[in-house]
């Protein structure tokens, strides 16, 4: 029997300037990892590119104070070694928080993370919706309608996704969002169901004077308890 060589995993904390689509931010981070010299474990899709594991990603112009990913290399590196490498080799907007050492059969971030915390922030009032954000979502069933290039019109549930919900002054609310199963609902989308603006299906959204911060991530333990990210 022949042993398969062990693979080693870290876990990246690292932030990113500016509104940005996760497809910049995976390059952003695939190229930190190349300039930092690290033992990296090839991906799958081109042996010259790291294996990383990136996610869950960010939605369409949102903004984040912390995301997450997994480097697997190749050979064993020590935690502050591979955050020095990591921090110097950074640039164009990404900053690398912190580097932790996990199993690695842990689950990526991507399958850890159950719920998601937002802040949106801005001019509410330019909807003029007819009830505060608490009360609206203390309804037992709250639709999203999506419209379609050939006008057909769909309401889709998002009562299940909606954990909690707090709306702190005039100008920001407090989002908790939950997984169903494998799916997810985006905030873009629950905050378009309280304002009553019609969402268009399958396409980049997002709501004008509205802005969509990703504060946190977390996951559920055996007896249903949240733990940040």
């Amino acid at each position: 029997m022949i042993n398969a060589p062990k693979i080693y995993k870290m876990r990246v904390a690292f932030t990113v300037a500016g509104a940005w689509d996760y497809k910049r931010i995976f390059a952003a981070l695939r190229n930190t990892v190349l300039r930092s010299g690290l033992p990296f474990e090839p991906a799958k899709v081109n042996k010259n590119w790291p294996r990383l594991a990136y996610g869950p990603a960010l939605g369409y112009a949102q903004y984040s104070l912390g995301e997450y990913a997994d480097i697997y290399f190749s050979s064993p590196v020590k935690e502050d070694e591979a955050l020095q490498s990591l921090q110097k080799a950074a640039a164009g907007g990404l900053t690398i928080l912190r580097v932790q050492r996990v199993p690695y059969a842990l689950p990526s971030v991507s399958n850890l993370a159950e719920v998601f915390r937002y802040a949106v922030e801005g001019n509410f009032a330019f909807y003029q919706p007819a009830q505060t954000a608490e009360a609206f979502f203390a309804n037992k069933h709250i639709y999203v309608t999506e419209s379609t290039p050939n006008g057909i019109i769909v309401q889709k549930e998002l009562k299940p996704f909606i954990l909690s919900v707090k709306q702190d002054g005039e100008n920001k609310v407090e989002l908790w969002l939950q997984k169903q199963g494998d799916k997810t609902a985006k905030p873009e989308h629950v905050m378009a169901a309280w304002l009553n603006v019609s969402v268009p299906a399958e396409t980049e959204f997002t709501l004008e004077q509205l802005k969509f911060i990703r504060e946190a991530l977390y996951w559920r333990d055996a007896g249903g308890n949240l733990h940040a990210i």
